[in-house]
């Protein structure tokens, strides 16, 4: 029976036959070419990004689900959602297999848990957005949380490094990012590891594009929750209004800390008169400006 392709032997010399230098360079070439297989994968991630913004846009949930190295994946991008897009944390869960750990221990047959998958999936409800991930796409813990959700109405995001698996099969977006052999024969932790976790950044980011959290290139929905935030907030409103520092930081502390609204605040608008200019351009910048534009010019 052949194996997977993330269980497969390595297709070159034994990477522990190397010098240090050799087997630097071999891990090195497997992240490459681990990310080479994501553009296959571009418009089903396309597609993902899409489902993400919904779900927020209609108040519902982004869920991630996964186990072991693949859960460790989903973790680092949903903590920083919050943070980065100001997507509000009540609206992301968190599930893994044995739940997050809090030291090394990570035991792996918590993966095969099917019933704390189905807990875990007791919360989903109609339009969430569940992203689950599996580099086999047969992980037990995954396929049934996957099953369970899908029951519940939630649109199904799978990722998965193996083509034809029960995970792709059964979502709605299937993700397939098909990564060659790992330099340590079964160790998704390395090329499997690095595309998931780039393809979830990347669909993440587009999700934030979408629903209007990055204006000109600039994070500006970011939580300015520290001084260097805080800072970097003062200068984006500069540097899309051309005002100065004064009056940059000044609108911020009249908007409360909200990006969007100090900008147009900085453009002459009243706060009130920003705040409901941003809701009715669905939080876009662009239109809200071209708004006020429109308003000067006539």
């Amino acid at each position: 029976m052949l194996l997977p392709t993330t269980e497969q032997l390595p297709q070159s010399d034994a990477i522990d036959a190397l010098s240090p230098h050799a087997a630097a360079e071999a891990m090195l070439g497997g992240h490459q070419a681990a990310l080479d297989a994501i553009r296959a994968a571009l418009p089903a991630l396309v597609e993902g990004a899409k489902a993400m913004a919904a779900a927020i846009r209609a108040e519902r949930s982004l869920i991630y689900i996964a186990a072991g190295s693949s859960g460790l994946m989903a973790l680092a991008d949903a903590c920083e959602l919050p943070g980065t897009f100001g997507i509000p944390a009540g609206r992301i869960q968190i599930h893994m297999a044995g739940g997050i750990p809090t030291d090394g221990a990570m035991p792996g047959n918590t993966e095969d848990d099917t019933q704390a998958a189905e807990v875990a999936a007791q919360n989903v409800h109609k339009g969430d957005a569940v992203i689950v991930l599996s580099a086999s796409g047969s992980t037990p813990y995954a396929v049934a949380a996957a099953l369970s959700a899908k029951a519940k109405g939630a649109s199904i995001i799978a990722i998965a490094n193996n083509p034809n698996t029960e995970l792709l099969n059964l979502a709605d977006i299937a993700i397939c990012l098909q990564t060659p052999p790992e330099v340590i024969a079964g160790s998704t932790r390395l090329g499997a590891g690095s595309a998931q976790k780039v393809a979830l950044n990347m669909m993440s980011s587009l999700m934030g594009i979408a629903l209007g959290h990055v204006y000109k290139g600039q994070m500006v929905n970011v939580i300015a929750d520290n001084a260097k935030l805080q800072k970097r907030a003062a200068g984006m409103i500069k540097s899309i209004t051309g005002v100065s520092d004064s009056v940059a930081e000044a609108a911020l502390a009249q908007s409360g800390g909200e990006i969007k609204s100090a900008i147009l605040v900085a453009l002459g608008c009243p706060i009130n008169a920003a705040t409901d200019l941003l809701a009715a351009h669905d939080g876009h910048l662009g239109p809200c400006i071209n708004s006020l534009n429109q308003d000067i010019n006539v």
